[in-house]
């Protein structure tokens, strides 16, 4: 018998590999930071804070990761187009992105003003769009990447007075397909990640209530919120060589909530 030609989780890391993964100084985007570090890769850490990232920075050192601090705004277009010439100066390409950062405003649609909607659409789905074309300017030269979005399930159903979040994260989705088959013939591919009732900073004031809590756990076959660290094994895997073949994928993650009735 032929011996493989590799360990098989090998094809899982990512030595080598520059990822860039914005709104990484808490949450989601901490853990997959965390998890994108110890599976080899130089992790390039984003948020509007400096001086919340260094901290990260210092502790993913400590466990013998290399990480780097980019703090820049998304919604902001000069930034961000400094930050991807930081990148290419500094790191010279750019492997992976892994978008994270999201606003949301809860209440009836009514309650909104026009300048409101235009905010969370900003933050929330055309950052989306101008952080992809960057990284894909940076990815398409080298003829490899990985551009990953963390969406939601709110893209996919749905819950009253949310319907700003909802829109911009189905159109997240729609993005997500339509650069798969952009790019798919020219070495990127593009994934999301729909996440579901996960217990973050973000949504303290939810897990902090009883009854909201119970709810939210009653609506999810495992019946728990998802613990932070849960997300980052998704992500690990649709930015390495084991995903070489997954594009235009919604992998999600949500302990099962999508499928119950």
């Amino acid at each position: 018998m032929t011996a493989p030609h590799l360990p098989y989780l090998s094809q899982f890391s990512l030595e080598g590999r520059v990822v860039l993964v914005t709104g990484s100084g808490r949450g989601l985007g901490l853990e997959i930071a965390r998890a994108m570090a110890g599976s080899g890769a130089h992790v390039l850490l984003n948020g509007r804070d400096a001086a919340r990232l260094e901290p990260v920075a210092e502790a993913i050192a400590a466990a013998g990761g290399r990480a780097s601090v980019l703090a820049f705004d998304v919604a902001d277009r000069d930034a961000v187009r400094d930050a991807y010439a930081r990148i290419a100066r500094d790191h010279g390409r750019l492997d992976v992105l892994v978008q994270n950062v999201g606003q949301r405003n809860r209440k009836p649609l009514t309650d909104f003003a026009d300048e409101e909607i235009s905010e969370l659409l900003n933050v929330d789905l055309a950052a989306g769009l101008i952080l992809a074309r960057e990284a894909a300017r940076l990815m398409l030269p080298q003829g490899f990447g990985r551009l990953i979005t963390v969406t939601s399930i709110s893209g996919q159903i749905a819950r009253a007075n949310d319907a700003v979040y909802a829109a911009a994260k189905a159109g997240l989705a729609g993005m997500v397909r339509a650069l798969a088959a952009e790019y798919g013939g020219k070495g990127l591919t593009s994934n999301a990640i729909a996440p579901g009732f996960f217990a973050t900073e973000t949504n303290a004031g939810i897990t902090g209530n009883p009854a909201l809590s119970a709810y939210f756990e009653g609506r999810t076959p495992i019946g728990r919120w998802g613990r932070p660290e849960e997300i980052a094994g998704a992500a690990v895997f649709l930015a390495s060589p084991a995903a070489s073949y997954v594009n235009g994928h919604v992998l999600v993650v949500d302990g099962g909530a999508t499928i119950l009735m």
